[in-house]
């Protein structure tokens, strides 16, 4: 394990970048993950690690023999001292872990054979997106799609929020127009969450086989993904509230389609 003495060392400024820059992260395919329970989901799902910087005197941390096993699959494991770990990450208290590893890909070809699909219309929320892999990975839903202006799935927040879910769960990104018509190819009606003058309740509805939209915190479902849908639902609600944040919203559509 190489001890990082400088601010200047290019590992060092790698991770920083990969948790400040989403073109970065982009050119490089990959991204960046806090702690030593990420850690172990990545390597559980297979995911190829490609840095790991170990705060000093933090090494015990890790289970035993773990460093060994990455050293010898290709890591470039590093440690160093509080004051240049921390600039490494994107939080005021940092665990005793982070590493970067190659984003996972998920192509079009993804959605085959999927019975339900969750699609994001201009999900910004970084917070709230992490939710919502994380609720649909939990409840073993087929895919989600993000479309149009939604955040970066493989930003540190949104890592974080997922809980390792971001490791497994189909995660395709696809413009709305074309996730749209390869879903209805395949035989799935496509509904959208909004309040619309034919809108009728979420239960009445068969979501055995659907794919579902989801719009953004701010203004919900666009008109675009309104007018392409096959019929508008809405989560029936009695109390004064107008609408539900976006991350709870998904959540109840989720549960809805796979209980």
């Amino acid at each position: 394990m190489i001890r990082i003495q400088s601010r200047q060392n290019a590992a060092l400024r790698h991770l920083a970048r990969l948790g400040r820059e989403r073109k970065y992260r982009r050119s490089t395919g990959e991204m960046l993950c806090e702690g030593e329970k990420m850690l172990q989901e990545a390597v559980a799902s297979g995911a190829q690690i490609q840095t790991l910087l170990v705060r000093e005197g933090r090494e015990d941390c890790l289970p035993a023999g773990l460093l060994a096993q990455l050293e010898q699959s290709g890591t470039a494991l590093y440690s160093a001292p509080d004051a240049l770990f921390c600039t490494a990450s994107g939080v005021e208290t940092p665990q005793g872990v982070i590493f970067s590893c190659v984003q996972p890909q998920w192509g079009a070809d993804a959605l085959d054979g999927k019975n339900q699909v969750l699609l994001l219309d201009g999900l910004q929320d970084p917070g709230n997106l992490g939710t919502i892999l994380r609720t649909a990975e939990a409840f073993a839903l087929g895919a989600v799609v993000l479309c149009e202006g939604c955040a970066d799935p493989f930003s540190p927040k949104v890592v974080r929020s997922t809980m390792g879910a971001v490791f497994r769960l189909p995660c395709v990104t696809l413009p709305l127009e074309t996730a749209i018509a390869r879903l209805r190819r395949a035989g799935l009606p496509v509904y959208a969450t909004a309040l619309h003058a034919d809108s009728v309740p979420l239960s009445a509805v068969q979501l055995g086989r659907a794919a579902v939209i989801i719009g953004s915190e701010g203004r919900g479902v666009s008109s675009a993904a309104i007018e392409q849908s096959d019929q508008r639902v809405i989560i029936p609600m009695k109390g004064r509230a107008e609408s539900l944040n976006a991350g709870v919203a998904a959540a109840i559509v989720i549960y809805e389609m796979t209980k």
